[in-house]
C-alpha cells in the first residue's frame, strides 16, 4: 500500500513540475511574444506533446511494448536536454528582460516595447537553445576522448611502474546507447593494450530482459589481469541481482564490497570495489561497506579501490587508500548542471588529492538521460602507474 501511494506521490509531483515548465515555456515563448497564427497554434501543440513525450515515456519503459518504449526514447531524452537549455536561458534572460524593454520603451510606447522586449527574448532564447542544443548534441555523439593520466602512487611496486588501468564509467547501455556504441568502446580500450579494466557503475539504463543483448561485445574487453565491476545507482534502478549475473557472465569479475590482490610478492597491489551507497535502499545485503572491502589488507601493499560515488573518497582518505576511481557525476554533462552538481559533491571530475590519497572522477564514458554534452566531454581513462622516486 505504501509502495503504490509513494509511486502516486511521484507520479503527480513529475506530472506537476512537467505542467509547470512546459506552461512556462508557452506563456514566455508563444503568448506573451504574441506569436501571429497559425505558428501559435502550432508551437503550442509542439510544446505540449513534447511535454507529454517526457511524462509517458518512463512510463512506457516500466509498462508498454518495447518498441512504443523505443520510439519515445529519441524526442523525449532529446527534449529533456533541449528544455533544461530553454529553462536556464530564459531565466537568465530575465535578468537583462527589463534593461531591454527599457531600450525598446525609449523608441516605442510602453505597450509596444513590452511585447518586443518579450519577442526578442523568446526569438534570442529559442534560437540560442536550438544552436546550444545542437552543439552538445554532436558533443555526445562523437566518440569518447581518450584522456591519459601518469600517477605517483605511494607504496607503489616499482616492478609495477608503467601499470596501465583503462577506466570506463557511467556508460549507461539502454534506451539510446546500445551494442554498437558497447563495441565500439571495446575496439578502443583493446587498442590501448591495458593490464587491467575497471568500470565503476552506472553500465545500464533497463532491466536485463530488455537489453541484455546489448552488452554482449563487452565481454570482448581484453586486459592482462581483466576486468573488475563495481555497481552504481543506475545499476540499482535496473534491477541489480539479474544484471550481476549477467554482467558474471561476460568474464568480469564483480567486487561486491570485497578486494582481490593483483600480481605477487614485492610486485603485488590490492584492487578493492563497494557496491554503490544507494545499493542499501534495495535490501538484500547490498550497499557500501568499505570496512569489509579494506578490513585486515596489508597496509604494506597500496591499493586502488572502484567506488562508483566519489563521496567515498572521504571515509578511503581515513582508511589510507592510495588511489581511489569514482564517476556518477558525469562531470556534471551539460553545462551549467555542474554548478547544481557541487551541492552533492566537492568532486565533480578530474584528479583530487588529500594527504597521500587521490581520487579521479571520471566524466563517464557515455551519458544518461538527454543526448547532450557541453564542455564536459565523454571520456575512457587511461591511467599509467609508478612509484615515488627514490630520495
Amino acid at each position: 500500500m505504501r509502495s503504490r501511494l509513494g509511486i502516486a506521490v511521484f507520479i503527480a509531483l513529475y506530472a506537476s513540475v512537467i505542467a509547470v515548465t512546459h506552461f512556462y515555456f508557452v506563456l514566455r515563448l508563444v503568448l506573451l511574444a504574441e506569436v501571429a497564427s497559425p505558428l501559435r497554434e502550432v508551437g503550442i501543440a509542439v510544446i505540449v506533446v513534447l511535454g507529454l513525450c517526457l511524462f509517458f515515456r518512463p512510463l512506457a519503459d516500466r509498462f508498454a511494448s518495447e518498441r512504443l518504449a523505443a520510439l519515445l526514447a529519441w524526442p523525449a531524452f532529446l527534449w529533456m536536454g533541449v528544455s533544461f537549455l530553454l529553462l536556464i536561458s530564459l531565466l537568465a534572460s530575465d535578468l537583462v528582460v527589463s534593461v531591454a524593454g527599457g531600450a525598446a520603451a525609449a523608441i516605442a510606447p510602453p505597450s509596444v516595447a513590452r511585447v518586443l522586449s518579450y519577442r526578442a527574448q523568446a526569438a534570442v532564447v529559442a534560437g540560442g537553445g536550438a544552436l546550444l542544443s545542437l552543439w552538445g548534441l554532436t558533443l555526445a555523439l562523437r566518440p569518447p576522448t581518450v584522456r591519459r593520466l601518469a600517477l605517483t602512487i605511494p607504496g607503489w611496486p616499482v616492478a609495477l611502474n608503467g601499470f596501465r588501468i583503462v577506466q570506463l564509467s557511467d556508460v549507461h547501455i539502454g534506451p539510446l546507447l546500445d551494442r554498437r556504441f558497447a563495441a565500439s568502446i571495446v575496439n578502443r580500450v583493446n587498442a590501448l593494450r591495458p593490464d587491467l579494466v575497471a568500470v565503476t557503475g552506472d553500465l545500464v539504463d533497463g532491466s536485463v530482459e530488455r537489453i541484455g543483448a546489448e552488452i554482449e561485445p563487452l565481454g570482448g574487453l581484453a586486459s592482462r589481469h581483466g576486468t573488475f565491476f563495481v555497481t552504481g545507482n543506475h545499476d540499482y534502478f535496473s534491477r541489480a541481482e539479474p544484471w550481476l549475473d549477467r554482467i558474471r557472465s561476460l568474464g568480469w569479475r564483480v567486487l561486491r564490497n570485497e578486494r582481490v590482490t593483483i600480481g605477487d610478492g614485492n610486485a603485488a597491489f590490492d584492487v578493492a570495489g563497494v557496491d554503490d551507497r544507494f545499493g542499501r535502499f534495495f535490501g538484500g545485503g547490498h550497499g557500501e561497506d568499505l570496512g569489509a572491502a579494506l578490513d585486515g589488507r596489508d597496509p604494506a601493499r597500496p591499493v586502488v579501490l572502484l567506488a562508483h560515488n566519489p563521496n567515498s573518497f572521504d571515509e578511503a582518505v581515513e582508511r589510507g587508500v592510495e588511489l581511489q576511481l569514482s564517476g556518477h557525476t558525469h562531470g556534471g554533462q551539460i553545462w551549467p548542471f555542474a554548478y547544481v552538481v557541487r551541492l552533492v559533491t566537492p568532486y565533480v571530475a578530474g584528479l583530487f588529492s588529500r594527504g597521500r590519497s587521490l581520487l579521479y572522477v571520471s566524466r563517464g564514458t557515455g551519458f544518461w538521460g538527454p543526448p547532450m554534452r557541453l564542455f564536459h566531454p565523454a571520456e575512457i581513462t587511461e591511467i599509467t602507474l609508478q612509484a615515488a622516486p627514490a630520495c
